[in-house]
């Protein structure tokens, strides 16, 4: 029975044996077989987790984490449109801090200063009646790329929205994302005159202007980030925002 080969793991002492972080231990049983132990990896056990909703199995029932903890793990994001700012090396960072349910669709674009000029108006204009993430890039006349990525559209409104979702990125001069510290929850607001990101601290995460040309990057307490640029105030030379369509 499946209790005897569970007693196997015990030690002869009869205390059960601490398992690594990084080992799982499943238990399996069903009408049509004798139950059994199993001993995976979590790795595996991640893999497998993704693949219960299409395989009908009952341990769709657990919970899948949230993001990614490998690059290799999550599927590269497929820009529909080209990108001035974004290769696949950029891709396969963000990917692994993308939320499993941005996964497998394609990104297309929504605003960008070369196409559509410099204004925040159009940039929310181009958002409206949008419902899906968006993942927002700059390019400063530093040359140094980094953004965030928003639960939800930009748009103006009074109070701040987005959920835990939304995080800081910077590729200056490696990788870094900042995600949600829980202090607070000033991920994004905006109106006719700025777009905010992060806060709380006296300074903003991520702020542009109305002509999406001055902005500025300070540690906040929402993120708890780095200044994303190698400036806290900078120059916008080129802007991007995408998002994915589901």
């Amino acid at each position: 029975m499946w209790y005897s080969r569970a007693q196997s793991l015990r030690e002869k002492s009869g205390a059960m044996k601490l398992l690594p972080e990084n080992i799982k231990v499943f238990y399996f049983a069903s009408d049509s077989r004798e139950p059994y132990v199993q001993i995976i990896t979590v790795k595996d056990a991640k893999r497998r987790l993704s693949l219960c909703s299409s395989e009908g199995s009952e341990g769709s029932e657990a919970e899948e984490p949230e993001y990614q903890e490998e690059a290799g793990d999550a599927l590269l994001p497929v820009l529909a449109d080209h990108s001035q700012l974004l290769d696949d090396q950029h891709l396969e960072r963000l990917a692994a801090h993308m939320p499993a349910r941005t996964q497998g669709y394609p990104w297309q674009l929504v605003y960008s200063t070369a196409i559509h000029g410099s204004s925040l108006k159009t940039l929310y204009r181009n958002m409206s009646g949008l419902d899906s993430p968006v993942l927002l890039v700059i390019k400063d006349l530093h040359k140094q790329v980094f953004g965030a990525f928003s639960s939800d559209p930009f748009r103006v409104s009074k109070q701040c929205y987005g959920t835990g979702e939304t995080f800081l990125f910077s590729f200056n001069p490696d990788f870094q994302a900042y995600r949600w510290s829980g202090e607070n929850s000033y991920f994004v607001s905006g109106n006719l005159d700025s777009l905010q990101i992060g806060g709380g601290g006296g300074g903003f995460g991520l702020w542009l202007d109305a002509d999406l040309y001055h902005g500025s990057s300070f540690s906040c307490p929402t993120f708890h980030n780095a200044s994303l640029s190698t400036h806290e105030d900078f120059i916008v030379q080129d802007l991007e925002v995408w998002t994915v369509r589901n």
